[in-house]
């Protein structure tokens, strides 16, 4: 089979540049024209812009995104983790540190007296949450907007993470469709 020879002109690439500027070109002026009528007051169609103006508007999350980490607790209120260690050697990050001790309940082997997540590490594969055989760790919060100032505050405690809790979107936040 013989390989078909380019053109002088397709060696120099101009064509598939301008092809790409016309695109981003006709894109720009499309949200400049949906821009300057939302500004006036006039209706625009939201589909019509692929700008969203964050955050008054939210594009919808996907029941599978992996946002930040929660423990499950149990009915008594203590966490549901048996300290397996299963999530902190399946971690690829290194990223979750398990001291366990003795759980009260005879029936329960043990319970994490020390359950850290560091944020700045972890890379949400969600492997934790699959390895976990007891469905303590969850990814389900929704919430996807955790900075901080020091690395210390990335550092989640086993309290901050039995605080969490599934989420919604914040209060007048609409939802794009």
């Amino acid at each position: 089979m013989k390989k078909e020879e380019l053109t002088f002109w397709e060696k120099t690439y101009v064509p598939q540049i301008y092809q790409g500027l016309k695109i981003t070109a006709h894109h720009f002026f499309k949200n400049l024209r949906a821009h300057i009528a939302r500004t006036l007051g006039k209706p625009v169609m939201d589909d019509e812009t692929v700008t969203i103006q964050y955050p008054e508007q939210r594009r919808p999350l996907s029941p599978r995104l992996r946002s930040l980490h929660r423990l499950v607790k149990r009915e008594d209120g203590s966490p549901r983790c048996v300290a397996c260690m299963m999530c902190e050697t399946v971690c690829p990050a290194r990223c979750i540190y398990i001291v366990a001790g003795e759980h009260p309940d005879p029936n329960i082997e043990k319970r994490p007296v020390r359950f850290d997540i560091d944020l700045g590490k972890c890379v949400f594969c969600g492997f934790c949450v699959e390895a976990c055989p007891e469905d303590a760790i969850r990814m389900d919060t929704g919430i996807l907007e955790f900075s901080a100032y020091t690395r210390q505050d990335m550092i989640y405690t086993m309290e901050r993470l039995l605080a969490n809790a599934p989420r919604k979107a914040p209060a007048g936040a609409s939802v794009l469709k």
